[in-house]
């Protein structure tokens, strides 16, 4: 992988997290309300499926 490609994908990310506060503002802020009430353990386990996820992506498209 050059850094091109790096960039780009780290260009993808930025868009892809800036899409839901920039069309819903309201709801974007009602989330991060009901992330801060969960557990320590619930935000790690949906971490740790966002990993698996994209690693899986990466197998499967790479």
């Amino acid at each position: 992988m050059d850094s091109r490609t790096f960039w780009l994908a780290l260009a993808l990310v930025l868009v892809i997290e800036g899409l839901f506060p920039f069309l819903s503002p309201s709801g974007w802020r009602r989330m991060f309300r009901q992330l801060l009430e969960l557990q320590d353990g619930q935000v790690r386990f949906f971490g740790l499926c966002s990993i698996l996820a994209g690693l899986a992506m990466l197998w499967l498209f790479a």
